[in-house]
């Protein structure tokens, strides 16, 4: 299930090269099942920290095959409607969003 009208981008391949805007993001394991969604003021600092770091210490979103981005004004007020949005849909925050306050 794709949230956003943006294309899938696969992980590697492409997540360095996003641009330093604010956005937010939905990333996808491998049976392209909504994992993760989050907000940032710069996508590209994000992004290279996960890369940088390989996730270290979130066994979670090790798990990210694809994602999407969008890039906007205010990723936090999106973010909260995207997580609704799924909330209302599958009856639960995506598995990486559970924890959060």
């Amino acid at each position: 299930m794709n949230l956003l009208e943006d294309k899938l981008h696969v992980w590697l391949d492409s997540s360095r090269f996003v641009k330093a805007k604010p956005g937010v993001y939905v990333l996808y394991n491998k049976k392209n099942e909504v994992i993760y969604i989050g907000d940032t003021n710069n996508l590209q600092e994000r992004f290279t920290k996960y890369l940088d770091s390989n996730f270290e210490g979130d066994i979670c979103k090790q798990k990210i095959v694809v994602y999407q981005r969008e890039f906007l004004d205010n990723p936090k007020e999106r973010q909260i409607y995207l997580l609704e949005e799924f909330k209302n849909r599958f009856g639960k925050l995506p598995h990486c969003n559970e924890n959060m306050d």
